[in-house]
């Protein structure tokens, strides 16, 4: 309780800083620009205040905890300086010593500035672009040739987007500070911020193109969803959300179109799960001569765990465990990894998402883990179930047995969709035995769709009933060895 208010330095820096959280408190600012800690003091007053370097924030602190919170950041060994005070009145006065630099209303910076009101039309392209569905097309599908879907799931898994991304993520230290409690592979990272409680924080991001492409409303919606669940399956509460969003030239009446889309997909989607948006930034001009980027909303969602040794990573452990599918697989091949992969093709709907579902799913998760019901938990998105099974056995070398008819009698779908549909909300999670009839009653009394469709075993294999039986290292071979192969 010792910060009244606190906004990161990012954009426009301390002029946006200051103005808006002036101009939200309803109040007004002295600030002293010669008490900013500077790397380089040859920096202009004008300088000081537009720049925008990184891991910089401004707090509001009453003085009567000052002390306090001088206290907490000498602790931590992070730098500061007092830039100076609020007063009632509601201007924003900057000074660079005795020189005013800055004499505002805060408002008329942070909240009553120009509004763009740039051409919005839908493109021309999207029409056609939506009916062109893997249906119209006849996809082929390799239902009835085993070897032919086989071959399908390793070149999906390799891919250079589904790939591992370990030859990456290999050349820092994610460990650093020995406060990491999940990084990647897992779905979301996590770390300590409490050595005394445990609490921790998780985070992912997620984005589609494709699925923006097709429809940057539903998209947008999809990018959260793909978030939130990430959050979810670590066994965290999500609880905000952030963005980066990239888009192509605002003077394109089109690329504007689904600007409004994506970000009204995005609020509304924000809205029915219940959690705030804390800050995001925007990009454009993304594109080559007049050939623009998919639209692609990154969205960010953060969760809270009350103690980091209850995380749930993503991959089994133990052997003989029960793997259980939660929610239901749907025909949704359009705009997926394997239309995309293995035909090339960009067209139809994406799959339709169901936010009040999500949120159920999530707090089933939530309440899952607090039991410690849950050994594992791998959500299903690009390259659906296949990507689900592939990186959940190699996150620790243990092996699966796995049967797809389960999916495809239950479901109503074949098994091209078994393995590749990417719908929503669903998550494949590993029971030990001894819980399975405490987690299978939690999952029904809550409404989620629960199937049991194999067991974990130490044979070092991926076995699919009457499709395929890999090693372990020969699925971890085309799956690690993609992108060294590309980049060198």
């Amino acid at each position: 309780g010792v910060v009244a208010g606190i906004q990161d330095l990012g954009g426009a820096g301390l002029s946006c800083a200051t103005s808006e959280l002036a101009s939200n408190g309803g109040r007004g600012m002295k600030v002293q620009l010669k008490n900013v800690l500077l790397r380089d003091e040859s920096l202009t007053p004008e300088e000081i205040l537009m720049s925008e370097s990184q891991e910089r924030m401004m707090a509001i602190v009453p003085k009567k905890h000052l002390k306090r919170f001088k206290k907490i950041v000498d602790h931590h060994e992070v730098e500061y300086s007092v830039l100076g005070k609020v007063i009632k009145k509601d201007r924003l006065h900057i000074n660079w010593g005795k020189e005013e630099i800055v004499n505002v209303p805060p408002r008329t910076v942070a909240h009553d500035g120009p509004v763009y009101e740039r051409p919005v039309k839908k493109p021309n392209f999207q029409k056609p672009l939506n009916e062109d569905t893997g249906a119209s097309r006849k996809l082929a599908r390799a239902n009835g040739n085993s070897s032919d879907l086989a071959s399908q799931f390793i070149q999906i898994v390799s891919s250079p987007n589904q790939a591992d991304k370990s030859w990456i993520t290999g050349q820092y230290d994610r460990y650093v500070g020995g406060n990491t409690a999940l990084a990647y592979p897992d779905g979301a990272g996590m770390i300590r911020v409490s050595e005394t409680s445990g609490l921790g924080v998780a985070i992912s991001t997620d984005a589609n193109g494709r699925y923006c492409q097709l429809d940057p409303y539903e998209g947008a919606k999809l990018a959260l969803a793909e978030a939130y669940r990430n959050v979810a399956t670590s066994g965290a509460v999500p609880i905000a959300v952030t963005n980066c969003l990239n888009f192509g030239s605002p003077e394109n009446s089109g690329v504007m179109w689904q600007f409004k889309q994506a970000t009204t997909g995005l609020a509304d989607g924000c809205l029915e799960l219940g959690i705030p948006v804390t800050g995001g930034n925007v990009s454009f001009y993304n594109q080559t001569g007049d050939v623009a980027i998919y639209p692609t909303p990154v969205v960010g969602v953060l969760g809270v765990i009350d103690d980091v040794a209850r995380r749930v990573p993503s991959g089994w452990q133990d052997d003989g465990n029960n793997l259980y599918l939660l929610g239901v697989t749907k025909d949704e091949l359009d705009g997926s990894v394997w239309a995309d992969v293995v035909h090339s093709h960009l067209g139809g709907h994406p799959p339709k998402v169901d936010l009040s579902y999500e949120k159920k799913l999530a707090e089933l998760l939530h309440g899952a883990s607090l039991q410690g019901l849950i050994a594992s938990a791998m959500d299903l998105s690009e390259g659906g179930l296949a990507q689900a099974l592939t990186e959940s056995v190699l996150r620790f070398n243990m092996g699966a047995r796995v049967w797809l008819t389960e999916i495809c009698e239950r479901d109503g779908v074949d098994r091209t969709a078994a393995l590749f549909s990417e719908s929503t909300g669903r998550v494949l999670v590993s029971v030990g035995r001894e819980d399975d009839v405490k987690f299978v009653g939690l999952c029904e009394a809550r409404g989620i769709p629960v199937l049991r469709i194999g067991v974990t075993d130490d044979t070092d294999q991926l076995a699919i009933q009457d499709l395929a039986t890999w090693k372990l290292s020969d699925l971890r071979a085309p799956w690690v060895n993609t992108l060294p192969n590309l980049f060198g």
